[in-house]
């Protein structure tokens, strides 16, 4: 089964996507800051992570930024989740 990483901050969001997504068969963790999300990502090896970009600790963006330099990591799809709709957030 493949490996889920949730990484967001809101326990009704990560609850939902945990609840969902456990449901259809895959293997859920979850992560409520950027550090405890990084820090799995290194030690789990996730097959997705679905990742907010305002998050306590070390932001979104950067979580990317460091998933995506890191070769052990850069393979895995990062899927960004979150409330920013500003053209300036979307390019980004």
């Amino acid at each position: 089964r493949e490996r889920i990483l949730v990484i967001e901050d809101e326990a009704d969001i990560l609850e939902a996507l945990t609840y969902t997504l456990t449901r259809e068969g895959y293997r859920v963790s979850g992560a409520k800051d950027g550090e405890e999300g990084l820090a799995r990502a290194r030690g789990d090896f996730p097959d997705l992570i679905p990742l907010d970009l305002m998050l306590p600790k070390i932001d979104g963006m950067e979580i990317c930024r460091r998933v995506k330099s890191d070769p052990n990591l850069r393979t895995i799809p990062v899927i960004i989740v979150t409330a920013k709709g500003e053209v300036d957030d979307v390019v980004k």
